[in-house]
């Protein structure tokens, strides 16, 4: 797998995996185990999942940045409630940590190899004129 391919296999996990953060999300929060029958306000705990939708489609690397730390408040909220509820709430806890890992992975390794590839300018002008 070539450099190009690997940064676009992350970018891709991260948006996938963002995406079902936000589906999971409504989902659960409305339909398959809300708080209250017929569903409740804290479905709204997705809408700073949407905010940076348009960076990680514009593939800026500032909004992978601050995407892996935004990631970590979702992950604590699916560890609670993964020992606290009982199923299928717990269940879908569960999913959301898993998703939460992923996009953490996703969004690590996309900002290590987008770094790692790029080329210093520095280091290119100090290789030119020695």
């Amino acid at each position: 797998m070539n450099k190009t391919n690997s940064i676009d296999a992350t970018r891709w996990l991260a948006l996938s995996s963002m995406l079902g953060l936000i589906f999971l999300g409504l989902a659960w929060e409305l339909w398959l185990a809300p708080i209250r029958p017929g569903g409740s306000w804290l479905a709204l705990k997705v809408l700073p999942l949407c905010l940076p939708l348009a960076g990680i489609l514009k593939n800026r690397m500032y909004t992978y940045r601050w995407m892996s730390l935004l990631v970590w408040v979702y992950f604590t909220e699916g560890a609670t409630r993964a020992w606290s509820e009982r199923a299928p709430g717990n269940y879908l806890a569960m999913l959301q940590v898993l998703l939460c890992l992923l996009l953490f992975a996703a969004c690590a390794l996309h900002v290590r190899l987008r770094l790692k590839n790029a080329v210093a300018p520095a280091a290119e002008v100090v290789a030119g004129t020695s």
